[in-house]
């Protein structure tokens, strides 16, 4: 019989579809054989730093100017943002209401590499590029006109990306996304009839089932959640309560690289390198509620139909306990 599942946070209800359901192995893709070339035309590429914008980070340990090759992560804004300049004066247009889209966007490039995704770089390439995300993050939330900063990947040309190069973007939006709205308003919720955190209590208590445990390091658990609102979606939430992204410390990030990868690299080892995306989950810029921050990936591994579209509820036609049983089996699960 199918099943309604409730997220704590949101309140939101996912549909699991038992009598539907479809086992884990059966979302596996085929991987292509072709190996992907670097594109004469790809401006991600290292020599060809000319054919982008002027980059407003990069990390370069040999030295050099900017905009030079010998970087090992470069940041440049998108060519063509999504949001972009300064805040503007808000119109009305009888009913409507209208304002220029101020913010920034920018393209973190993760290596000169072409070919070789997130997963596939060393460890320690992973922890350059988080950090990479860790000062963004910090830098641009100085800018009185970004609201929120959202950080995602777009992997596979149907997961939206445009470009083959891996790369991540940071979308700097004079607006709190409703998303986020939404779990910072069941956060607070969670927090003032049980006096306590929703996202650390989610943890602990997937911590205690086990069934939808996926992996678990020093810092980090993650987990297929209770209400997954896709095949093998995945979160990975800190040990240490922290309301935004950018407070970090130090000795977390090759523990979260460490995972990432780890997640990433089951992913496309067992469903054959899905489409997927990825994001970052934080504090809005200058906000002072309570939040806990995390990291989201939904392999794009079904359409959603009518009843997605026309209800706003979704359908999940895959039981999130056997999603996180098949990631499990695909690698040995890391202890703490």
């Amino acid at each position: 019989m199918p099943e309604l599942r409730q997220d704590p946070v949101t309140g939101k209800w996912v549909v699991i579809a038992t009598e539907r359901a479809r086992r884990p192995e059966s979302f596996s893709l085929q991987r292509g054989e072709a190996e992907v070339a670097p594109q004469a035309s790809c401006p991600f590429c290292e020599g060809r730093e000319s054919m982008t914008p002027p980059e407003t980070y990069a990390i370069r340990p040999g030295g050099g100017p900017p905009d030079s090759p010998g970087w090992e992560v470069r940041v440049v804004p998108n060519k063509f943002p999504a949001f972009e300049g300064p805040m503007g004066e808000e119109k009305r247009l009888g009913l409507y209401r209208t304002r220029p889209g101020a913010g920034v966007h920018e393209v973190i490039i993760h290596s000169p590499d072409h070919r070789r995704d997130l997963e596939e770089l060393p460890i320690e390439q992973v922890e350059k590029v988080l950090d990479t995300y860790r000062r963004r993050l910090r830098e641009l939330c100085k800018l009185s006109f970004v609201r929120y900063l959202l950080v995602i990947v777009n992997h596979g040309r149907d997961a939206g990306a445009s470009l083959e190069h891996p790369h991540s973007q940071i979308f700097g939006s004079p607006l709190v996304p409703p998303r986020i709205e939404e779990e910072l308003a069941g956060t607070a919720s969670f927090l003032g009839s049980v006096g306590a955190c929703v996202f650390c209590r989610i943890m602990e208590e997937e911590q205690r089932a086990q069934e939808r445990l996926i992996a678990e390091n020093e810092h980090f658990v993650t987990f297929a959640p209770y209400a997954s609102r896709t095949p093998f979606e995945t979160w990975i939430i800190p040990r240490r309560h922290g309301r935004a992204f950018e407070i970090i410390q130090e000795s977390e990030i090759p523990a979260l690289a460490s995972m990432l990868k780890e997640v990433l690299s089951g992913l496309s080892r067992g469903l054959g390198d899905p489409p997927l995306n990825y994001y970052l989950h934080t504090l809005p810029c200058r906000d002072d509620r309570e939040y806990h921050w995390h990291l989201e990936i939904l392999p794009k591994l079904t359409i959603r139909a009518g009843f997605e579209l026309g209800s706003g509820m979704l359908i999940n036609v895959a039981r999130p306990e056997e999603c996180a049983a098949f990631l499990r089996e695909s690698k040995p699960l890391a202890r703490a």
